[in-house]
């Protein structure tokens, strides 16, 4: 494992960045989930753990606020208004957690539909300015804890590997345009935009 806090390049103490994510506010069998998990992975230690009102699913960034225009930013707004009103809601499904070098991550099924909804929100910012992230390499997943510290990934691959803990599942039905910073060692944010998927 290593500390997952380290400051990545344009990133420092105070600075917030415009990205989309989907959120689980109203999520009570993924808010079940995750504190099961919390609560299994607490005795392995140099694990920030995500409370639930900072559970997310990192979608598609848009830039640093002070370099992204505001009125750039209510422009990809009304853009992907217009552009996921074409996107279902759908069910989301997490399942098992697997550990990367940095965090406890769950990936999130259907890949396909969370494909989709980025997809229009990736149309949306091009409309306005260009995307600054590629469009390849994307694996949908949800974080449920961050390394804070380096060493081996033994303890929490066995611990997950003993854990009897039941799939989460939520409704999507919106995605959300924040403004998110990592002040405290932790992903926090203000929302800017809540926009809905059509029916």
């Amino acid at each position: 494992m290593r500390d997952h806090w380290w400051w990545r390049p344009g990133w420092s103490t105070g600075r917030r960045f415009y990205t989309w994510h989907l959120t689980f506010d109203g999520q009570p069998d993924v808010h079940r989930y995750a504190a099961a998990y919390r609560a299994l992975l607490a005795s392995a230690g140099g694990l920030d753990p995500v409370p639930d009102r900072w559970l997310h699913l990192t979608m598609q960034g848009v830039g640093f606020v002070g370099e992204v225009p505001e009125e750039e930013v209510r422009a990809i707004a009304d853009a992907a208004r217009e552009r996921l009103a074409a996107v279902p809601s759908f069910d989301l499904v997490l399942g098992a957690p697997v550990v990367d070098p940095e965090a406890i991550l769950v990936p999130a099924r259907p890949a396909d539909a969370v494909n989709e909804v980025r997809d229009a929100v990736r149309a949306a910012i091009e409309d306005v300015r260009e995307v600054p992230e590629r469009a390849d390499g994307f694996t949908p997943h949800v974080s449920i804890g961050y390394s804070n510290d380096t060493g081996p990934t033994a303890s929490f691959a066995a611990v997950l590997a003993r854990a009897d803990i039941e799939e989460a599942r939520a409704r999507i039905t919106h995605a959300e345009l924040i403004v998110i910073h990592r002040d405290r060692r932790m992903y926090e944010w203000e929302p800017y935009a809540r926009i809905p998927l059509g029916s």
